[in-house]
């Protein structure tokens, strides 16, 4: 049985609608997901599919969350609160113990500072608070020397730069962000969840690989001492997965800036929308030199932890070279574990969401995207 596609789409996208529909069918049954994009501010697709969901449904999306998180410190930045070139223990003392205090922020955004997790792992009951993140990693000994090679930071670069944020401000990144963007936009996408909008939540469904998709997880195994293995948390004795750490209500309330979000579609290409167009009658949240800067690819090659060509700007990933490339020079964006997409392209204004429910392989951002945001952008290009 045909799952049926609800939901709308602008003059010119009728094309994404076809895409997205032709996806669906081809997925298993209980598929759930949906679709945002605006382009200059209009909101262009509005889709979703699965009998239980909704376009209210919250969905955990993994690190995009580190959009919205670093957003924050654009902000910040932007004001003058926050220099990008000034070293980190300017704001932090305690983080010059053990040969880190030549590191820049500029150079802790683009994932270059080492301090990729713990020796000794962190425990679940940390992992969902960034104060006890950032105050362990402060005495963690590198794993490179500061500033001179990347490797992403996966569940930590959101405490180290939550962190700086606090120190700055008096105020944690997670109030900064509800106060000056998620509230102001009305967008669904928080960083802690209000007990209140639970019965919103879609817990988080494992990934179901076919045989040969299986055969390609078990043939690349990470040992547990690796540096992918301390980025996940993988070398304590109960590492536990992604699937319990999103549909941990502990991590849902407090919201950890590296991976505890939760949005729907809407929030997400939302909240990119506001960042570089004018949204709820209110001027992008983002200046010119603000977004050329954010987008300005500061690391690129190869990711220590990934163990692949990866590129990193502000923060953000620079969607262009890690996932698009027919997108503008200077995207801006976040792929999540569970499938989830989320970027702007400034080139074109075109913001872009996606969320689903069943965590997609390989992890990352799911490979629908592609097909996606290739017809969300031809259709952007065209109006």
């Amino acid at each position: 049985m045909t799952q049926e596609i609800h939901g709308t789409v602008a003059d010119g996208f009728e094309a994404v609608r076809e895409e997205f529909a032709a996806f669906v069918a081809g997925e298993r049954p209980d598929y759930e997901g949906q679709l945002s994009a605006y382009v200059h501010g209009r909101r262009v697709v509005d889709l979703w599919a699965g009998e239980a969901g909704g376009p209210d449904s919250l969905y955990g999306v993994f690190s995009s969350t580190k959009g919205a998180a670093h957003l924050v410190v654009a902000l910040l930045v932007q004001e003058g609160t926050l220099e990008l070139d000034r070293k980190v223990t300017y704001y932090w003392p305690e983080f010059a113990a053990e040969g880190k205090g030549q590191l820049t922020l500029r150079d802790l955004l683009a994932h270059r500072a080492g301090v990729v997790g713990l020796d000794a792992g962190f425990t679940a009951q940390e992992l969902s608070d960034d104060r006890a993140v950032a105050e362990r990693l402060a005495d963690q000994k590198p794993f490179w020397r500061p500033g001179t090679a990347f490797g992403y930071h996966a569940l930590v670069i959101g405490a180290l730069t939550g962190e700086i944020v606090r120190r700055a401000t008096g105020r944690t990144l997670q109030e900064v962000y509800e106060e000056r963007i998620r509230a102001p936009y009305g967008l669904d996408f928080y960083l802690g969840l209000p007990e209140a909008l639970e019965p919103r939540y879609r817990s988080v469904q494992p990934m179901m690989p076919t045989a040969t998709q299986q055969a390609l997880l078990d043939a690349t195994p990470t040992g547990p001492h690796t540096l992918a293995a301390i980025a996940f948390n993988q070398q304590v004795p109960d590492p536990g997965d992604l699937v319990g750490y999103a549909n941990s209500r502990a991590v849902r309330a407090k919201g950890p800036a590296s991976a505890g979000g939760v949005a729907a579609a809407r929030g997400l290409a939302g909240m990119y929308a506001a960042a570089i167009s004018e949204a709820a009658d209110r001027p992008p949240l983002l200046k010119p030199d603000t977004i050329a800067d954010v987008g300005q690819i500061q690391s690129v090659g190869y990711d220590l932890v990934a163990r692949a060509h990866k590129s990193y700007g502000l923060g953000f990933q620079a969607t262009a070279d890690m996932w698009h490339p027919f997108l503008g020079a200077g995207s801006f964006g976040h792929s999540g574990a569970g499938g989830s997409q989320a970027f702007a392209d400034p080139r074109s204004g075109l913001a872009y969401g996606y969320t689903r429910r069943r965590m997609a392989f390989p992890g990352g951002a799911a490979p629908e995207n592609e097909r996606f945001v290739r017809a969300v952008h031809r259709a952007a290009l065209a109006v």
